[in-house]
């Protein structure tokens, strides 16, 4: 591995603006070698608590708690799997990515992903036609009114499987991503589809460009409409896709993989980068020539020509300026990274690696026993859909962790509980803001229920 001068931290740290923000952003391996813990400010201790919307949740749910909130947090669980939607038909299980829009009349749209391959409650498009009929995913779009209430909710894409994450785009779309590499008698999956908010794709086609691969998330740099995606595999790559067109992702365009110019000769991002967090690393790309092949090859196509390798790329997020993205078994230890990359600068940061409680000052576990021994000793594992809050703070949903989290990531480096799932063991997915910033919307995949979270998301304590 290269070495890394001080003099050349420093250049880099503060070569601008974006770059320097990354300075105290999780300098939680200075802070362990200080002895200073680097969890507990936030919002406050969760407690468990009803949702506030009790009495018109399925029999089975109600008098139960949901969520651990911190005080003075209150949430609705709306649009539950099973129920019957505006449209007639069935909210559909494995409730996952999701996005929030700007709506008319003071409204606000959600668009969410339903991770399904098959199913006897599929997702389906009224008035439209599914993109496979023997794939049961697809997205669910919800309206909201100005107090977080359900007005109404109905499919949107149908006949595309396993969509997982995905992302916003500043025109108003969702971009749905299909976490599979597959096929049936009649149809290629391993796409990313393109879903308008606040209305429906009655002919779902796929943006081939874009790669046909183990899709997971997308995020989109409003000053270029270029969209980066990420792969969830073990040798997976981060990828950019660039338009010919300003968001016209469909007219076409290229796609690229990321390389980092100080390993030309490729690099496994896995382990090594520990003791380099905050650091910025100069990338540059390499071009898939075959984005859209008829075998699982564009990875290897990208490793080829010296791509970076990442360990299982899940969630993805714009925000402050980078493009954060998460890898949900990266680190010495395999519990998780979080990437920025800088757009403007074209730089790589490492700004988060899951690291042991007792190097954090938790010897005893003292802050919250059941949730650092449920993570096997870590405060914080198996991140995977991220977002970007009102704060510029981050917030990780943990899938596989034991006790299940949202974790937030405030601007000194600390990280802090922001809920925990009562309920079950199943994953938190699809977190995001309402466009004011008065909403976190989150959903519990299984048995698949979307929480409405109001606080003071601003007002935490950083």
């Amino acid at each position: 591995m290269p070495s890394f001068s001080r003099r050349r931290f420093l250049s880099a740290c503060s070569a601008g603006a974006a770059s320097a923000a990354l300075a105290p952003l999780l300098a939680q391996r200075a802070r362990a070698e200080q002895g200073i813990p680097a969890f507990g400010r936030g919002f406050g201790p969760l407690e468990p608590k009803l949702p506030i919307n009790g009495a018109a949740l399925p029999e089975d749910l109600r008098g139960t708690p949901l969520l651990a909130l911190p005080e003075n947090f209150e949430y609705m669980a709306v649009s539950i799997a099973g129920q019957t939607m505006s449209d007639g038909h069935c909210v559909p299980a494995a409730h996952d990515g999701m996005a929030s829009f700007r709506g008319p009349r003071g409204t606000t749209v959600l668009v969410r992903n339903h991770e399904l391959s098959t199913s006897s409650n599929p997702v389906i498009v009224s008035g439209g036609a599914p993109y496979d009929t023997l794939r049961a995913g697809g997205t669910t779009t919800l309206v909201l009114g100005a107090d977080g209430d359900l007005m109404s909710d109905y499919g949107s894409i149908a006949g595309t499987e396993r969509n997982c994450a995905g992302g916003p785009t500043p025109w108003g779309t969702w971009l749905t991503c299909e976490e599979t590499f597959s096929a049936t008698a009649g149809k290629r999956h391993g796409y990313v589809f393109e879903v308008p908010a606040g209305g429906v794709v009655a002919e779902p086609r796929p943006l081939t460009g874009m790669g046909r691969f183990n899709h997971e998330a997308a995020a989109v740099d409003p000053a270029t409409s270029s969209v980066y995606l990420t792969e969830d595999r073990g040798d997976s790559l981060f990828y950019r896709y660039v338009p010919e067109v300003y968001s016209d992702l469909a007219r076409g365009g290229s796609l690229w993989a990321l390389r980092l110019a100080d390993w030309p000769g490729g690099i496994d991002t896995k382990t090594g980068f520990k003791n380099l967090l905050n650091v910025p690393f100069a990338v540059d790309w390499v071009r898939i020539d075959e984005p859209d092949p008829a075998s699982d090859t564009v990875r290897s196509e990208g490793q080829s020509k010296n791509a970076a390798v990442f360990s299982r790329g899940e969630g993805a997020w714009y925000g402050n300026g980078f493009v954060y993205f998460v890898c949900s078994n990266g680190g010495e230890a395999g519990r998780g990274q979080v990437w920025a990359y800088d757009p403007a600068a074209e730089t790589l940061t490492l700004v988060f690696e899951a690291v042991a409680a007792s190097e954090l000052g938790y010897a005893d576990a003292s802050w919250n026993d059941e949730s650092v021994a449920s993570n096997g000793g870590y405060v914080h594992a198996a991140p995977d859909n991220i977002t970007v809050g009102p704060d510029g703070r981050l917030y990780l949903c943990e899938d596989g962790s034991g006790v299940e989290k949202v974790v937030g990531i405030n601007r000194a480096g600390e990280l802090f509980e922001v809920m925990r799932n009562e309920l079950n063991g199943s994953e938190f997915c699809g977190a995001c803001f309402s466009p004011d910033g008065r909403f976190m919307f989150v959903n519990i995949q299984s048995p698949g229920i979307t929480c409405v979270v109001r606080g003071n998301w601003r007002e935490g304590r950083r």
